[in-house]
């Protein structure tokens, strides 16, 4: 384990002391070695993570999620909301609890942090969506009123919640997660262009998975993408894995909004890491309503029914820079810093004197080569 302050460069050991310090050459999203070998990037920040190498987090207890942690910050995501999907409300609350027990154990020990992505609190993704793009979530969606959001609303850890605007009682319980400092995202939505956009002014500030569980766009029905695509109060998420969303697509999208109006999700599942993610399956599980597999790069239930993709963020930003033509800044920018401003967090998120020194080097392949957490490079 390695530690200093300041950039890479030629002859230094490759090491941070706690929050970036010392070098004001550390700045902005991204810093490439004087030599030109490498890149310093700010660790990644994912607001969706349903489970990976083997972890599902409505399954986990709070030592997997503790795990879950672990392994996500071996790839470069050095921070991430473990992601509770529609259930009964009682599971839910299991989960919130697994969720909140291994927040606080990471948080009360000044050793168990060490190595791991910090847990920033739970995604709530249903039950309050719609019944007609409900993807693999089962049907057990519920309007967002009464018993089953005064529940939702009192989960301690609650950071982000998915639902569909058009719902009864949607615009109110958007107002109300709000106040209470909730981001609310819109998704699994059948919502036209004017429920979406009513939904953003009720405050909604992100939408969860662009195209994927949504209303499609027509010429004569823009609906909730074309809401998406023009907003200037909420940012799309997208999972970039070329599977969920064409490249040509992301490029439309990312032609549209630009780096600093869009981000990244990974929405991975437990199959992530447990299979082969590019050719036959080697791994099967249960995902939403059905067994899922992974096959050609993602995972599917029985009926080629995408059920949630199997990349790391790294795997996404890689893609994004590849194949749609974004910068290395710009796509640490969709990874890390829009995230980490959605969370309303400037502790993090960008290479800034005084924020956490959690980062990641990359090859000018960006193949990763070595992660920091707090300063510390992690085995």
């Amino acid at each position: 384990m390695k530690y200093l302050s300041g950039v890479i460069a030629p002859g230094d050991g490759r090491t941070f002391v706690g929050r970036i310090s010392f070098d004001e050459r550390v700045c902005g999203i991204e810093a490439a070695a004087p030599a030109g070998d490498d890149y310093i990037l700010p660790g990644f920040i994912d607001l969706q993570v349903n489970g990976s190498h083997g972890i599902d987090v409505m399954a986990a207890g709070p030592e997997g999620i503790v795990t879950l942690a672990r392994r996500l910050a071996c790839e470069g995501t050095t921070a991430f909301l473990p992601t509770a999907v529609t259930a009964p409300l009682e599971r839910i609350e299991g989960a919130h609890s697994a969720i909140a027990e291994a927040t606080d154990h990471q948080e009360g020990s000044c050793d168990d942090g060490i190595g791991a992505a910090a847990i920033l609190g739970m995604h709530l993704e249903g039950p309050f969506i719609s019944r007609a793009r409900l993807g693999v979530h089962p049907p057990l969606n519920l309007e967002p009123a009464g018993e089953p959001f005064e529940r939702a609303i009192k989960l301690r850890s609650l950071r982000l919640v998915t639902l569909a605007p058009e719902l009864k009682g949607a615009l109110d319980a958007i107002r109300r997660l709000c106040a209470r400092g909730v981001v609310v995202s819109l998704g699994h939505t059948d919502a036209t262009f004017a429920e979406a956009n009513a939904g953003t002014a009720a405050g909604a500030r992100m939408f969860t998975h662009l195209f994927n569980g949504m209303r499609p766009m027509h010429h004569r029905d823009p609906g909730v993408v074309a809401a998406a695509m023009l907003s200037s109060e909420a940012k799309p998420a997208v999972i970039p894995d070329g599977i969920h969303v064409d490249p040509a697509i992301l490029k439309l999208v990312y032609r549209t909004r630009g780096a600093a109006g869009m981000l990244l999700t990974s929405d991975k599942v437990a199959l992530a890491g447990a299979g082969d993610s590019v050719g036959t399956a080697k791994a099967s599980g249960r995902v939403g309503r059905g067994e899922a597999k992974v096959d050609g790069g993602a995972a599917r239930l029985d009926d080629g029914t995408l059920a949630g993709s199997v990349i790391s963020m790294l795997d996404g930003a890689r893609l994004m820079v590849e194949k749609v033509g974004a910068s290395v800044g710009e796509a640490a920018m969709m990874a890390a810093a829009n995230p980490a401003a959605m969370l309303r967090l400037d502790d993090r998120g960008i290479l800034k004197l005084g924020t956490r020194a959690d980062l990641m080097l990359l090859s000018r392949e960006l193949k990763l080569k070595a992660v920091f957490i707090g300063g510390r490079e992690i085995t």
